[in-house]
């Protein structure tokens, strides 16, 4: 019962993570993040980094990511071009 509730419970930190990075922001696609001027370059980062990671992967549709918050799921590829853009700025 405890391993449960307490899974449960990590379960819904880290679906919620990156939302509550961006929450009251209008970030409808990757590219979105990496323009945004009100968060630091790490929050960037962690948002896209969630964004692409397995956890927001689309049943059936493996590559693509639904981030919570956003209106639709976006390609790894378009996170993947977004990651790079963000990288470049930092010009690493």
């Amino acid at each position: 019962m405890m391993n449960t509730v307490l899974q449960q419970a990590v379960d819904d930190v880290m679906s919620m993570g990156p939302a509550i990075l961006m929450q009251g922001m209008q970030l409808e696609r990757p590219i979105d993040v990496v323009r945004s001027h009100s968060l630091s370059h790490d929050d960037r980062r962690t948002i896209l980094a969630a964004w692409a990671s397995d956890l927001y992967a689309v049943v059936s549709k493996p590559a693509f990511r639904h981030l919570p918050g956003t209106p639709e799921p976006v390609s790894i590829d378009e996170i993947r071009s977004a990651l790079e853009e963000l990288d470049q700025q930092d010009g690493s």
